[in-house]
C-alpha cells in the first residue's frame, strides 16, 4: 500500500466514530516517518468539500488540523452540492460530487452512473472545454434538482 494510500485509511479510520477528527500535522508525520508536506497532500487531495468534508486548520506551536465528514439529510445535501457547484465544473470536480452523493445514501448507483454518463468527456467532446464545463455544470444542477424531486 502506498504511503498516500495509507495516511488516508488512518484518517477515515480516525473519521469513522464521530466524524471528526483533529490531528497535529508533525506528529501524525513522524509516526508515519514521512515529512509533513505529505500529510498536507492527501488532505488536500482526499479531503475535499467536493468529497463532503471540511477542513480547519491552526498554525502555531498548537497548530493542528480539523477534519469533519459533512452529514447533512438528503434535501439539504443535494441543494448543498447544487449551489455549491457555480457556472463551472470540470468532470474531475463532478465526479467527487457524485461519488460523495452516492456514499451518502443521497442518490442510488444507477442516478449515479447516469449522472457521470450525462456529465462525462464522451457526453460532451465535440465541445471546447470552457463550453463544456459551463454545460456540464448547468446538466448536472438539473439532474440533482429533478433527483431531489424524485
Amino acid at each position: 500500500m502506498s504511503l498516500s494510500n495509507e495516511i488516508a485509511r488512518m484518517l477515515m479510520e480516525m473519521l469513522e466514530d464521530e466524524g471528526t477528527t483533529e490531528i497535529q500535522r508533525n506528529e501524525l508525520a513522524q509516526t508515519l516517518g514521512c515529512v509533513p508536506s505529505q500529510i498536507n497532500y492527501v488532505i488536500s487531495s482526499r479531503f475535499t468539500p467536493e468529497q463532503g468534508y471540511i477542513v480547519e486548520s491552526r498554525r502555531g506551536g498548537g497548530g493542528y488540523i480539523k477534519i469533519t465528514r459533512v452529514k447533512l439529510d438528503r434535501p439539504s445535501l443535494i441543494m448543498h452540492t447544487v449551489n455549491h457547484i457555480g457556472d463551472s465544473i470540470d468532470f474531475a470536480a463532478c465526479h467527487a460530487n457524485v461519488m460523495n452523493l452516492l456514499h451518502s445514501g443521497a442518490i442510488n448507483a444507477q442516478c449515479a452512473r447516469l449522472m457521470l454518463a450525462a456529465t462525462g468527456e464522451n457526453a460532451l467532446k465535440s465541445l471546447p472545454a470552457p463550453v463544456k464545463d459551463r454545460l456540464r455544470a448547468s446538466i448536472f444542477k438539473q439532474m440533482l434538482i429533478s433527483a431531489e424531486k424524485g
